[in-house]
């Protein structure tokens, strides 16, 4: 399945030394663990770990990923993407969902590695420059600081990033934390074209002082988590990748040797179930605080 060069095989001897520091948490240890990479449609890869969520989208004109999990994660996820076939260096941009340790924290090691500038938005990029929390997060008194990366550039106004042919479209979906964002494109394959996306976490989950119901830190946090949900409710969706892969019907459709039915993937209804788990949570946070 997977194609190998000499200059491969050095390459990936020489990702055992290489890494930043491991970060230490209650559920890193499953999030970390090893899921050989597969394609998804077209070209459309997944690269992460298998508790986080990391994809490969693919051109001759360089590649696109999305997501850096932790920073122990970075260099299973370099390994994935040269033992698909495709090299390190022509990957070119790297996006981000959100910016918490476990999605954001291998950036800047495989923005080394690569020589990627790394998009996000205005709010996420400026944590990813730093690799510390805005105390505007939900998460913000529980959450570790990490390695910042270098040439990190805020989308702004911009609706897409573009690479070559490849278009990928920005859907904000704040709530989870202030600058949250998913993506969505077209991937095809012999004469089929389907629409993927790469969705935000839609959780309200927080650390032990906030309140989803109304909190100076962050006011508007549930409003934007009923925006975001309704975004990805609407949203055109034949696949669906999430953040965390477990929240999305990934893991019953391949094993952790990347094998499976990929046809299973496309369900156009996976938005509109995702979104709705991520009300009903919602919906149960605010009863809990008294919302």
């Amino acid at each position: 399945m997977y194609r190998w060069s000499i200059a491969g095989v050095v390459f990936l001897l020489s990702l055992t030394v290489a890494g930043a520091a491991a970060i230490d948490c209650d559920q890193c240890e499953n999030w970390n663990k090893d899921q050989a990479p597969f394609q998804i449609f077209g070209n459309t890869y997944y690269v992460g770990t298998h508790g986080l969520s990391s994809v490969l989208v693919t051109s001759p004109a360089g590649h696109v990923l999305i997501d850096g999990a932790l920073p122990q994660s970075a260099p299973s996820i370099a390994r994935h993407i040269e033992q698909l076939g495709f090299r390190m260096r022509d990957v070119k941009i790297i996006l981000n969902s959100h910016a918490h340790f476990d999605h954001a924290a291998g950036i800047a090691e495989l923005q080394k590695i690569s020589g990627a500038k790394v998009i996000a938005s205005d709010i996420a990029a400026k944590v990813l420059r730093s690799g510390k929390a805005d105390r505007t997060d939900p998460q913000f008194e529980s959450l570790p600081a990490y390695a910042g990366s270098s040439n990190v550039e805020a989308l702004g106004q911009r609706k897409s990033v573009t690479l070559g042919t490849l278009q990928l479209n920005v859907i904000h979906t704040p709530g989870h934390t202030p600058g949250g964002t998913s993506w969505t494109w077209k991937s095809c394959e012999d004469q089929r074209c389907v629409n993927v996306v790469y969705a935000d976490s839609l959780t309200a989950v927080s650390d032990d002082s906030f309140k989803y119901g109304g909190d100076e830190r962050y006011p508007k946090a549930a409003d934007d988590m009923r925006a975001s949900i309704v975004a990805i409710d609407a949203v055109p969706c034949d696949i669906l990748v999430s953040a965390h892969p477990d929240l999305s019907n990934l893991w019953s459709v391949f094993d952790e040797h990347g094998k499976g039915e990929r046809a299973r993937l496309i369900d156009a209804t996976s938005c509109k179930r995702y979104a709705a788990a991520g009300k009903a949570r919602l919906d149960k946070r605010l009863a809990r605080e008294g919302k």
